[in-house]
């Protein structure tokens, strides 16, 4: 099971960007979705969350500018970002608890995925 982000890139403030995750792979189901963010020197932090019948949560900063949705045939979460400003720059970071299938005899299971992170650069 991969995570594979993108849609990042350099944007004028006030301006707008959508992320793409998908998971590849086999599983038996793709749970909770989130995008987290990770500015240098900061922590990572929960931008916005997904469940898997589409109630989403977002941290303070975002809600109003971002919006969380997801595609479950595509096993895909994405987030448009609008209104963005300099504070948003950050490298994105998608995130995904995933049942992987290995084949006959498999278990269910459930692990924490990460996607490879998309750098957000908003700049005037």
């Amino acid at each position: 099971v991969q995570l594979q982000a993108s849609g990042g890139g350099s944007v004028l403030p006030g301006g707008s960007l959508r992320l793409s995750c998908e998971v590849s792979g086999d599983v038996f189901s793709v749970n909770d979705m989130a995008w987290y963010r990770q500015s240098p020197g900061k922590q990572r932090d929960m931008v916005a969350a997904i469940t898997s019948d589409g109630f989403a949560h977002y941290t303070d900063s975002v809600r109003g500018r971002f919006t969380i949705s997801r595609d479950n045939a595509k096993n895909a979460v994405y987030l448009q970002m609008d209104s963005l400003s300099l504070d948003d720059t950050a490298v994105y970071y998608c995130n995904a608890d995933v049942a992987p299938y290995y084949g006959p005899g498999s278990k269910y299971r459930r692990f924490e995925f990460w996607g490879q992170g998309t750098q957000v650069t908003v700049s005037s």
